[in-house]
């Protein structure tokens, strides 16, 4: 919790808003995206998609997966409460519906489905997008297909696996993901791992938005690195998330951008 106090410190030192932006791209990004206030006839959506989820009072055995696929941890979990710790804010959420709104991608991969907070942002962002969603607890995975069903996000295919095992099981070369949401393994092995497993799937226009890269000393590690990957041209560090692109046309930068 200190190193995370200490590294927000510094986050609101160095962070700029539009004004200190010179990037057309990142700058339409924020007045148009990030800072766009108006209420979305979505959001109603995704706050009754939580709700549902908070008044649920029954468990379920939730299962955590080590390397190697290797179950580390099991135990009873209250689905309330995973949606109150584990789930995307309701900030975020209106967030990534409007970034996956934006750019409209045909394609998304999501990597750690949980309870399906942040899946049904992404379904609702652009409904004609086929969006893949992995999740390794089965039963967790389950009540987020029910759910998504029962909001009607029809465009969502949910995958019950360990994160690694799909992706290396998976013929990624033929593959292209124009939106990628990393939310499955907040450590920073697993983060690179999946990070060069993926770099084939990308385009000119793919967005990659990696959660919590300041959770930790290594995870910001992980973060200086990718954003020091010759691929990688535009990076914005919002603190909770980690935003890239690989925009050929761009000049390198990065940004530190209160959102």
């Amino acid at each position: 919790m200190l190193f995370q106090i200490q590294s927000y410190l510094k986050f609101l030192w160095h962070s700029k808003n539009e004004h200190a932006v010179h990037s057309p791209f990142v700058f339409n990004l924020l007045t148009k995206c990030f800072y766009d206030r108006k209420t979305k006839p979505e959001y109603a959506i995704l706050k009754k998609y939580r709700k549902s989820l908070l008044e649920n009072k029954n468990f379920i055995e939730v299962t955590d997966f080590g390397a190697g696929s290797k179950v580390f941890k099991s135990n009873q979990r209250q689905i309330s409460k995973i949606a109150q710790t584990a789930g995307i804010s309701v900030k975020r959420a209106e967030l990534l519906f409007r970034v996956t709104r934006y750019f409209q991608p045909d394609t998304i991969l999501e990597i750690g489905t949980s309870l399906g907070l942040a899946t049904s942002a992404l379904a609702l962002g652009n409904t004609k997008a086929k969006v893949i969603t992995i999740e390794g607890c089965p039963n967790t995975a389950g009540i987020a297909q029910n759910q998504l069903n029962e909001f009607d996000c029809k465009n969502v295919e949910n995958i019950i696996s360990e994160f690694e095992s799909f992706l290396v099981s998976e013929n990624l070369n033929s593959k292209i993901y124009n939106l990628i949401y990393f939310d499955g393994n907040h450590s920073k092995k697993a983060t690179l791992a999946y990070f060069e497993l993926l770099l084939s799937t990308i385009n000119n226009d793919s967005i990659w938005i990696f959660d919590d890269i300041h959770w930790s000393k290594e995870m910001e590690e992980a973060w200086e690195i990718i954003k020091n990957h010759p691929k990688v041209k535009v990076t914005i560090d919002t603190f909770q998330w980690g935003f890239v692109f690989f925009r050929r046309e761009q000049e390198k930068e990065h940004f530190i951008i209160r959102a």
